[in-house]
């Protein structure tokens, strides 16, 4: 019996699966995955991942079944196993599916959550929200919890918060990139070599996001702290507010959420 078994290897599915093997959460030979793409399922094999003949095998042989297919072909994808699925626990982190809407089509004897994770989960850096209605026994909930938790920082949220959080942390790393994208830029502009202004750019980053998390200071505090009067820094910053950096990235948060409301 196979721990965990993967439905769909795409990018977010698999940055878990090699996450929690590279974090010695569980061995690859506790893992089995099946996707209808040639290409993933040799990806599988390379990290010593079991590949299933079929979805059947899959469901037969795993404790935990992991639902990592696109949200338009969710119930296409399961409807066929719904008896199968029975007595069974689902991890889910297909985008929309919540526990309500999970209740509409699963068997009663399915237990189910609800995990919004964030593509950093493949280096143990990610953030991961679990939804905080489920119907996992108690110590399913703990390994999922405890799974999450080795790949990077998890917050159990309310369900009606899963969307706009889940936001923040699920498409704020492709903002963050496009900002450490800029800020190399803006060193190439200035002479400095391409490399390393990303190094210098990620880098910084990473160590101020550090440094909030750790001391808990509000980030304006923060900011106030490396700004001398009439400084280099609070030029940048007087930049910045020029060309509405916060009022552009809020906009970008909302633009997100109100886009997946219309899904």
């Amino acid at each position: 019996m196979k721990k965990i078994g993967f439905i769909g290897f795409g990018n977010m599915a698999s940055a878990i699966a090699l996450g929690i093997i590279d974090a010695k959460f569980l061995n690859a030979n506790e893992i089995i995955a099946y996707d209808i793409d040639e290409n993933k399922a040799e990806k599988m094999r390379s990290y010593h991942i079991d590949v299933a003949h079929d979805i059947d095998e899959l469901i037969a042989c795993s404790e935990f079944i992991f639902v990592g297919v696109k949200p338009q072909v969710v119930e296409s994808v399961l409807d066929p196993y719904i008896q199968k699925l029975e007595n069974k626990a689902i991890i889910s982190i297909a985008l929309g599916y919540d526990f309500d809407r999970y209740q509409t089509f699963l068997d009663d004897s399915t237990r189910h959550i609800f995990v919004m994770p964030n593509t950093p989960v493949r280096v143990l850096q990610g953030m991961s929200l679990i939804e905080e209605k489920h119907s996992l026994k108690d110590q399913e909930f703990e390994f999922v919890k405890n799974m999450f938790s080795a790949i990077g920082q998890v917050e159990v949220v309310s369900s009606h918060l899963m969307s706009t959080a889940g936001t923040l942390s699920g498409c704020g790393p492709a903002f963050v990139y496009m900002i450490i994208e800029a800020l190399a830029d803006g060193a190439v502009k200035e002479g400095v070599p391409r490399e390393m202004a990303y190094t210098l750019a990620s880098q910084t980053l990473m160590g101020a996001a550090k440094m909030q998390l750790e001391t808990h200071l509000h980030p304006g505090v923060l900011k106030d702290q490396v700004c001398s009067p009439g400084g280099s820094t609070i030029c940048g910053v007087e930049a910045l507010e020029d060309g509405k950096l916060r009022a552009t990235l809020i906009s970008a948060i909302s633009a997100a959420v109100h886009y997946q409301e219309k899904k």
